[in-house]
C-alpha cells in the first residue's frame, strides 16, 4: 500500500518509515524534515493540514515530546491536540494508526499490571495531559491507539539523555526503592504499527515482552553503581527544581507494567528487548 508516516525524521518515525519500506510499502513521509526513505510533503503540525493525497493509510508519529514546563504547553497542544485534528480530518475515510503513549494513564503507584482500561487523566507533565487529549480525538475518530512507554533503540534522543541527568560522581542515584517496569524497543513499536493497520479501533498497550527490573536496567545502560535516595526527598526537590520535574521522578518510581494482553490477542509478539542492545 501507499502508506504515509508522519514524523518520520525522528526517532520512532524512521523506524516505522524503514521498516514498511522493508515490507514493500510505498511510504511518504510527512513532517517539517523528510524521512529516511521514500518521498517527502512538508508539514508543519502545529498549524497545516496535511496532504494525504494517494495514501491508502496512515501511521501518525509526528508529536511534541519531552518535559518541559507549563509555559510550553500551548507549543506542545498545538502539534498533539491540533495536530491530531488536522490529521483526522486530512485522513477520513483511511484506516490511522495514532502513536500515543502510556503517559495518558493516570499516574501510579500501580498495584499490578497496567490494562487499557486504567484510567486516563491527572496527568503531570504538558506532554501527558495533550497526549491524552490528542488520544481522545483519534479514538473517537476510529482510530488504533497505541500506548508505548519508555521507547528506546538505536538512535534516541530523549530516554538515554535523561537518564543520564542522575548519575553523579560515578554513582546512579536513584529515588525510592527498586521496581519493575515495561520499556518498549523501537522495533517492537515500528512493528506493532505496520500490525495494526488491520486492527479494530481502539487503545493497546505496546511493550517488550516482560517488563524489566529498574536498578539492572540502569546499573547496566549508564555503567556506573546504582544507590538510592529517599522518594519524598525527590520530591519535594522537584517542586522548586527547573531541572527536575515530578513526572520525571515518576517515570522512575511508579514501576508501571504494562498488560500486553489486547495486543496479543490481535497477534503482538514483540522480538527484541534489551538484552539484544547490551551485547
Amino acid at each position: 500500500m501507499r502508506l504515509a508516516v508522519t514524523g518520520a525524521s525522528g526517532f520512532c518515525g524512521a523506524a516505522v518509515a524503514r521498516l514498511a519500506a522493508a515490507a514493500g510499502h510505498d511510504v511518504v513521509c510527512l513532517g517539517r524534515r523528510p524521512g529516511p526513505v521514500g518521498g517527502y510533503v512538508r508539514w508543519d503540525a502545529a498549524g497545516e493540514v496535511p496532504d494525504l493525497a494517494g495514501a491508502d493509510a496512515v501511521v501518525h508519529l509526528a508529536a511534541a515530546v519531552g518535559d518541559p514546563g507549563r509555559r510550553a504547553e500551548a507549543a506542545y497542544r498545538a502539534v498533539n491536540v491540533g495536530g491530531t485534528a488536522r490529521l483526522l480530518e486530512a485522513a477520513r475515510g483511511r484506516p490511522v494508526v495514532w502513536v500515543s503513549s502510556a503517559s495518558v494513564y493516570r499516574p501510579g503507584p500501580y498495584p499490578g499490571p497496567v490494562d487499557e482500561e486504567h484510567a486516563v487523566g491527572g496527568q503531570r507533565s504538558a506532554y501527558g495531559r495533550t497526549k491524552a487529549a490528542g488520544e481522545r480525538l483519534a479514538l473517537a475518530a476510529g482510530a488504533v491507539a497505541l500506548r508505548p512507554r519508555a521507547v528506546y533503540g538505536d538512535g534516541d534522543r530523549h530516554l538515554l539523555p535523561r537518564l543520564r541527568r542522575v548519575v553523579r560522581g560515578g554513582r546512579a542515584w536513584l529515588p525510592g526503592p527498586d521496581v519493575v517496569m515495561s520499556l518498549t524497543a523501537v522495533e517492537n513499536l515500528a512493528a506493532a504499527c505496520l500490525a495494526a493497520l488491520s486492527w479494530p479501533g481502539g487503545a493497546y498497550n505496546i511493550a517488550d515482552s516482560r517488563p524489566y527490573r529498574r536498578d539492572e536496567v540502569l546499573a547496566r545502560i549508564l555503567g556506573v553503581p546504582v544507590r538510592h535516595v529517599p522518594a519524598g526527598l525527590v520530591r519535594g526537590l522537584a517542586s522548586v527544581t527547573p531541572s527536575l520535574t515530578r513526572y520525571a521522578v515518576d517515570q522512575l518510581t511508579d514501576g508501571m507494567v504494562l498488560d500486553l494482553g489486547r495486543a496479543r490477542a490481535r497477534g503482538y509478539r514483540p522480538e527484541r528487548e534489551l538484552a539484544d542492545y547490551l551485547v
